[in-house]
């Protein structure tokens, strides 16, 4: 069974439902802080984790059920195999005078024997943690044990609230608070005022004609952002509440009632206070369920024949609060331990910026890239060609409705935002893209990305290698680049520029196409009892290694000239980026070689320097493309010759990148 907690990250050990039925040990981990598992060697029931907070802190979870027998030997090791400083939290069952039980048993006698021969301290001051329903008494069983040096910044509370359990929640927290952000603030859409963002954010046309394109920029986002602080409310950088879709009025008034009876029986334990609260909670839970099922049935009432695949799975995941979140990680270098937040951003960030590097390349591609780039590509032009022209306020309109409201870049400027300008303002915006276009020179406050580190699936978190960087660039600019990547993408089309079989970002393509090649390929050799061997590629870091110069060289080689190679040449030169963790910063770090994953023209580019491989094969090799991703079959009556001809694909001419 797995569990999953929006935000969190579970750590688990469950106990045989055959043999127990009770027990069983969970720490959930925000995943705004670096965090790892500590693996224990232990048959006591028992989880732990390191986690950051001011420093690194080991968390242990245990249960010690009332009735089996524990080794004072047991907790010794458990205790051993803690890294310190170290916080010991569970259910010891154990009775002594210490916590605040009346009497004394031996379970207890067995902690007051490990606290005192460990030295260490016992955060709880006599506060009642469980209650016993048959007999309505409260009693101190829960305990929190430290390593003296957490001592004097931790302290301990008991929530009043049983939230259905029998047990109180124990709130351990520092004293002076953790220092960990969270998250950015963003802007609230659902309450803006668009009238007034509108009536705000003038792009006067001195703005973008009397100045120079990075004084135009600057202040076109000024005047934007100013806007949109005035007009649309912020949320806080603290951890985001995840309300579920059927929660409603009925639901927190019902569990409003709930507390509010639990709270006169907590101070008067009589059997009426008791009967009406359980009756309270009885109709709190009905209520839930009843919600749950009406906001379901509308969910499902809602879906039609023009939903999308991606649409239904989104309200699914909503609805089961299955969610992809960042997890900061605890990351493992060959010199030390990373935990802080700072740290883990600059970390990933060296290590993103290394693998764009030229050191990441073989010395023989190494040798052919210092030689082509001894040649200097010339993309100018003084022909009129179409593709070049300026652009007009349709192309600009249409980039706008393509749009989706992705997260907005170092600027803060969203989508949103744009489509609502004035009609003046946009007319002023247009202008400054065709400077931007005309002039060949790219904004330098567009050139910097804001990079999320995201952990490719099944990879080990610890490394700083295993995540995948996704770029948060300008909206201003990614809605040029849409404009651009537009004129493109029609130009190789036109000019059958990309091989048939590459599906991907295509019109009218998808990777069906492929699938259907491979599989009419499988039937002819069955047709002619041939064998039929295909390999699949998976290019390593193919965005972030793919190289600059091979990119234009394949865009002369289309023989585009003008404006459009040329403002391809300044997106790809100068590239900057920071790393985000949380709400932290990385220093500034440069990306040499590659395209910016998340741009609007990388899918493009990427797809024009790679797929001339294909032109590569032999004739009796048979290859596919969608996007980075190859796959190459050979037919034949002979495992052996099938198996040679596609070696001699693989090793391929040694001068191609």
């Amino acid at each position: 069974m797995t569990t999953r907690v929006r935000g969190y990250n579970c750590v688990r050990l469950d106990v045989d439902a055959a043999s127990s039925s009770s027990g069983g040990v969970c720490i959930l981990t925000s995943q705004n802080s670096p965090h790892n598992i500590v693996t224990l060697t232990t048959s006591l029931q028992a989880v732990a984790v390191r986690i950051h907070t001011r420093t690194l802190i080991t968390v242990c979870c245990i249960y010690l059920p009332p009735n089996d027998v524990v080794s004072q030997v047991d907790l010794n090791h458990l205790v051993n195999q803690l890294p310190t400083p170290f916080l010991l939290l569970g259910d010891f069952n154990g009775h002594s005078p210490q916590w605040g039980y009346d009497g004394t048993n031996s379970r207890g006698r067995q902690i007051e024997q490990l606290i005192s021969d460990h030295s260490l301290c016992l955060l709880n001051t006599g506060e009642k943690t469980y209650f016993h329903a048959p007999t309505r008494t409260f009693h101190s069983i829960d305990l929190a044990i430290c390593s003296p040096t957490l001592l004097p910044s931790l302290k301990l509370e008991v929530v009043n609230d049983l939230h259905n359990s029998d047990h109180f929640p124990l709130l351990v927290s520092q004293v002076h608070g953790s220092g960990v952000r969270f998250r950015p603030s963003n802007y609230r859409f659902n309450r803006a005022d668009w009238d007034l963002f509108t009536r705000l954010a003038v792009i006067t046309g001195a703005m973008v004609q009397d100045q120079d394109l990075n004084s135009s920029v600057r202040h076109v986002t000024t005047s934007i952002v100013d806007a949109a602080d005035a007009a649309i409310p912020k949320s806080t950088n603290s951890k985001r509440k995840m309300s579920k879709p059927w929660w409603n009025t009925d639901c927190q008034s019902s569990y409003r009632e709930q507390k509010k009876l639990w709270g006169i029986f907590r101070r008067y334990p009589t059997t009426e206070n008791l009967v009406a609260f359980k009756r309270a909670r009885a109709i709190a839970r009905r209520v839930r369920r009843h919600s749950q099922r009406e906001s379901w049935i509308r969910y499902v009432s809602s879906i039609t024949s023009s939903t999308t695949s991606q649409q239904l799975w989104r309200k699914v995941k909503a609805a089961n609060s299955l969610y992809r979140e960042f997890s900061i990680p605890i990351l493992e270098t060959a010199n030390a331990v990373h935990s802080s937040p700072v740290e883990v951003a600059n970390v990933i960030g060296h290590s993103f910026a290394s693998v764009s590097s030229s050191d990441s390349y073989n010395a023989t591609f190494l040798a052919t890239k210092n030689r082509s780039e001894q040649t200097p590509i010339n993309f100018r032009c003084r022909q009129p060609l179409p593709y070049n022209c300026d652009f007009d306020m349709w192309e600009l309109r249409k980039a706008l409705s393509l749009s989706n409201n992705t997260s907005p870049g170092s600027d803060g400027i969203t989508y949103d935002m744009l489509r609502h300008l004035s009609e003046d303002s946009l007319v002023s915006l247009l202008y400054l893209f065709n400077r931007i276009w005309r002039e060949h020179v790219f904004p330098s406050p567009w050139q910097e990305a804001i990079v999320i580190p995201i952990l490719k699936p099944g990879k080990d978190p610890k490394n700083p290698l295993h995540y995948r960087p996704i770029a948060l660039t300008s909206c201003l600019c990614k809605t040029l680049e849409r404009m651009v990547n537009a004129r493109l993408v029609y130009q190789l089309e036109k000019n059958q520029c990309i091989p048939l079989f590459q599906s991907g970002f295509r019109k009218g393509r998808s990777s069906i196409d492929n699938i259907l090649q491979l599989e009419s390929q499988i039937r002819t050799a069955f047709v002619r009892r041939n064998h039929l061997v295909s390999i699949f590629f998976d290019i390593e870091k193919a965005y972030d290694r793919t190289w600059r110069y091979g990119i234009l060289r394949t865009l002369h080689s289309y023989k585009l000239r003008g404006n459009l190679p040329l403002f391809i040449q300044m997106f790809l030169s100068l590239r900057t980026f920071k790393v985000r963790v949380g709400n932290i910063l990385s220093s500034s770090f440069t990306q040499f070689e590659g395209v910016p994953q998340g741009s609007i023209l990388s899918p493009t580019l990427f797809i024009c320097h790679l797929s001339p491989i294909l032109s590569q094969l032999q004739p009796s090799v048979h290859g596919s493309l969608y996007v980075d991703d190859l796959q190459i079959s050979c037919e034949g009556s002979s495992m052996h010759l099938i198996q040679r001809r596609l070696q001699n694909a693989e090793t391929g001419p040694p001068s191609r990148s």
